[in-house]
């Protein structure tokens, strides 16, 4: 396995290969409200620096499900806290569909007409 800081579980053997899972902090799957899973698979690439709708989301969903920490999703995706309020807060207002870019505008400005 090597030097690293990275603890690894044996967890069975293939046709005599063996397996092994990084040890990792936190759930590796989480049930979201909808009833689906969510796992650590189905984050985006920590090395993302093109941010649609859809992996916003994913950050999103998996920071209140509890699959990562708010900290652990600000680390790993180098977010500032502004950002991530930001798509939480489009999020929980209204809906995954305001993290669209053609939408942002739309919702920023019923925003500003209803203050």
């Amino acid at each position: 396995m090597g030097n690293s800081d990275a603890c690894m579980v044996r967890v069975g053997e293939t046709k005599g290969e063996t397996m092994y899972l990084k040890k990792i902090d936190g759930p590796r799957a989480v049930t979201l409200a909808d009833g689906s899973t969510m796992t650590r698979a189905d984050l985006p690439n920590p090395r993302t620096r093109r941010w649609v709708a859809s992996r916003k989301a994913a950050v999103v969903k998996a920071v209140n499900a509890g699959l990562i920490s708010r900290a652990q999703a600000l680390e790993i995706y180098a977010l500032s806290d502004e950002e991530f309020d930001g798509w939480h807060a489009a999020v929980a207002k209204f809906g995954e569909n305001a993290l669209k870019a053609t939408a942002v505008q739309r919702y920023r400005q019923s925003e500003v007409e209803n203050s």
